[in-house]
C-alpha cells in the first residue's frame, strides 16, 4: 500500500513538474513571437499581423504550411523550421487563447463606404466585417493592420506567390490595386 501511495505521489510530482516546464517553454517560445507580433500577439507594427485571438486551427495550419514550404514566407519559413510539431501546436493554442484586439488606425469614411462593395466576395469566408470567419481555418480580418492586409493581398495577386488557399488567390486576383487598398482599409476600419 505504501509503495502504491509513493508511486502515485511521485507520478503527480513528475506530472506537475512537466506542466511547469511546458508552461515555461511555451512562454519562452511566445516571447520570440512577441518580438515581431507584439505582446500577446497584438502587433504594434503596421506591416506585421496581430495573431493573438486568431483561431487555434488557423494558426496551427499556417505555421505547418510554412514549415512544409506549402505556404511561402521568407522570414516565417526559416523561423518555423526550427520548431517541432508539438511546439507549433502549443504556440497555436497559446496565441488562440489570447483576446483578439483590433488595432486602432485611421481609415477614411470613403474607404469604409466603398469597401463594403469591394469586399462582397470576401464575406462568404470572412464574414461581413471580417470578424466572423466561416470556419476555424479562416483568419479574422477586422481591425488588422491595413498595411499588412494590403501587402498580403498584393502577394496573393502575384503569380509566383506560393499559397495553399487557391480560392483566396483567385479572389485576390480579381482586385485591382485600388481594390486592394480599399479592401485593406475597409477591414482595418472594422476595429470595433
Amino acid at each position: 500500500m505504501r509503495n502504491t501511495v509513493k508511486f502515485v505521489v511521485a507520478a503527480a510530482c513528475i506530472s506537475a513538474a512537466s506542466s511547469v516546464f511546458a508552461v515555461e517553454e511555451i512562454d519562452g517560445l511566445a516571447r520570440t513571437c512577441n518580438n515581431c507580433h507584439g505582446v500577446n500577439g497584438v502587433s504594434v507594427g503596421a506591416s506585421m499581423p496581430s495573431i493573438g485571438g486568431q483561431s487555434e486551427a488557423y494558426l496551427k495550419q499556417t505555421m505547418m504550411q510554412w514549415k512544409s514550404g506549402e505556404r511561402a514566407s521568407a522570414t516565417m519559413g526559416r523561423l518555423i523550421k526550427g520548431y517541432s510539431d508539438d511546439q507549433i501546436a502549443a504556440l497555436a493554442k497559446y496565441f488562440a487563447s489570447k483576446t483578439w484586439t483590433p488595432v486602432s488606425q485611421k481609415v477614411s469614411a470613403a474607404a469604409l463606404r466603398e469597401g463594403k462593395d469591394v469586399t462582397e466576395r470576401c464575406e462568404t469566408c470572412h464574414g461581413v466585417t471580417g470578424s466572423k470567419p466561416d470556419d476555424e481555418q479562416t483568419p479574422k480580418l477586422h481591425g488588422q493592420w491595413a498595411k499588412y492586409l494590403e501587402l498580403e493581398l498584393l502577394k496573393y495577386r502575384d503569380d509566383g506567390f506560393q499559397m495553399a488557399h487557391k480560392k483566396m488567390m483567385k479572389n485576390a486576383r480579381k482586385l485591382d490595386e485600388a481594390g486592394v487598398m480599399t479592401s485593406a482599409d475597409y477591414y482595418a476600419g472594422q476595429n470595433q
